[in-house]
């Protein structure tokens, strides 16, 4: 099953995504995607605040970069992956160009595909208010829509949490049918 959980900063999406984990009653790997930086004392805060709440039999990687194979390197004895978060691995890949992030996220697509087991992405959602003015903050927002479009619509379930309430989208809401490539760029 392929879960996708998505809001806003602060929305308690992590906090959703760790309940379905532990409801699951599974095995769960952790996967933490951000870079630590020890100078940033505010940074290393909110990772401790995450690692706090994980339960101690959960078992944590960090995964900055290569996320597609540490997905497809975790076998069947373990039955829940948690990917957190989808944004700040991006964040990490920022730098890439076009066609490097475009072979990453097929990649990413596939892994996710060809995954044995049940597995939850959080998401940041980006791009509810203005256009950034700047470009490295355009192509995040492009980049981290797009991605939670596509594996939003491969997944099984998508959460959208908001001020502490978790919505099912797919109880709620109908998937957007898919467009040719044609149609598809005049809508991005």
């Amino acid at each position: 099953m392929i879960t996708l959980v998505t809001g806003a900063t602060r929305s308690g999406k992590s906090e959703w995504a760790e309940h379905l984990a532990m409801r699951s009653q599974k095995n769960v790997i952790y996967i933490a995607t951000a870079t630590r930086y020890p100078d940033d004392a505010e940074w290393e805060l909110r990772l401790q605040k995450h690692s706090d709440r994980r339960p101690e039999n959960w078992q944590t990687l960090e995964v900055p970069i290569k996320l597609s194979k540490a997905i497809l390197g975790i076998q069947s004895d373990f039955h829940y992956i948690l990917v957190d978060s989808l944004g700040t691995w991006l964040a990490n890949l920022l730098e890439e160009d076009e066609t490097a992030w475009s072979k990453i996220e097929i990649e990413l697509l596939a892994a996710i595909q060809g995954c044995k087991v049940d597995i939850t992405f959080v998401s940041e959602e980006v791009g509810w208010g203005i256009v950034p003015e700047y470009k490295l903050g355009r192509i995040f927002r492009d980049r981290l829509g797009g991605l939670s479009r596509k594996i939003g619509a491969i997944a099984d379930r998508v959460y959208l949490v908001t001020g502490g309430h978790a919505i099912d989208l797919t109880q709620l809401g109908e998937k957007i049918p898919s467009e040719s490539k044609q149609n598809a760029r005049s809508y991005e």
